[in-house]
């Protein structure tokens, strides 16, 4: 039974022999059954694949999706006579109700502004109050727009009163990248579950493809934030830290695991509180601030 998804993150030669895959590069060879392949995803632009090596995943219905330069997922091999439930986790995403999704964005935000308020605990115990306040009185869908007040008291807390997100200035240059690499993760692991990243649970941008990892990944943020609040970035190492950040240890069901395989665990669980229109079986992720 296929379980495993293989990430190629660096330049490589991917072949095919005897049934495995083959990954060379200057390092050496590594090689992975097919058969224990459910997906692979070549997040670098510099990887060269075999046509024996695509025909073979082709015939044992493996997912292969392929990313830009920016570590998006961009397209991906869907074989003519496959048996892949890319239209049955079409159809199940169409399916979910508008209670459901205004329930579960309820509760993502209520995350969010709880992990913003841990943060200000550090810095003004009065406006880490005021964020509490506003997550017990979040309403469904956010129709409040409890998420906004919470946003302008946090991030003028954080960086001052005149710092705004359309500023352009290099606090808003390490989040906005933090962000991106969060973004990158959810995209990845929602194709990789099958689904479709476009369609999100409130956020309904046409020209945005990543719609439901925008709507995921909110309760996420203050874990960028609070790198820069706290100078763990600078101009020269934010880009290495960010991407490291996905390796950092994070509490899911008090089991600790990589923040990257929690984030799987997590979409996983919204998904099916999403099909099962019940919002108790949303997993959220427990970070250090």
């Amino acid at each position: 039974m296929s379980f495993r998804t293989i990430l190629i993150k660096n330049r490589c030669k991917l072949e095919y022999s005897l049934n495995y895959l083959i990954c060379r590069n200057e390092d050496g060879e590594k090689k992975v059954l097919l058969d224990e392949i459910s997906t692979i995803i070549i997040q670098s632009t510099g990887v060269a694949l075999t046509t024996a090596l695509i025909s073979s995943i082709a015939d044992k219905n493996i997912k292969l999706i392929f990313c830009d330069s920016k570590s998006n997922p961009q397209s991906e091999l869907i074989s003519y006579h496959g048996t892949y439930d890319t239209y049955s986790k079409l159809m199940t995403q169409f399916s979910f109700t508008n209670e459901a999704k205004q329930a579960i964005w309820k509760r993502i935000i209520e995350e969010k502004i709880i992990n913003q308020a841990r943060i200000l605990e550090k810095i003004n115990k009065e406006k880490e109050a005021m964020l509490i306040t506003y997550a017990n009185d979040v309403s469904l869908g956010d129709s409040s727009n409890r998420e906004g007040h919470a946003a302008k008291v946090y991030f003028n807390e954080l960086f001052g009163n005149g710092f705004s997100r359309n500023k352009i200035c290099d606090e808003n240059m390490f989040l906005d990248y933090g962000y991106t690499i969060l973004l990158s993760c959810f995209n990845r692991i929602i194709k990789s579950l099958g689904y479709y990243p476009e369609l999100g649970i409130h956020h309904i941008g046409k020209t945005n493809p990543f719609n439901l990892s925008c709507d995921l990944m909110e309760p996420l943020r203050p874990l960028v934030d609070n790198k820069v609040l706290m100078h763990q970035v600078s101009t020269e190492t934010f880009k290495s830290v960010y991407i490291e950040m996905l390796n950092c240890k994070v509490l899911m069901d008090d089991n600790e695991m990589y923040l990257e395989n929690a984030i799987k665990v997590y979409v996983q669980s919204v998904m099916n509180a999403l099909i099962n229109n019940d919002v108790k079986l949303v997993k959220f992720i427990k970070y250090e601030l």
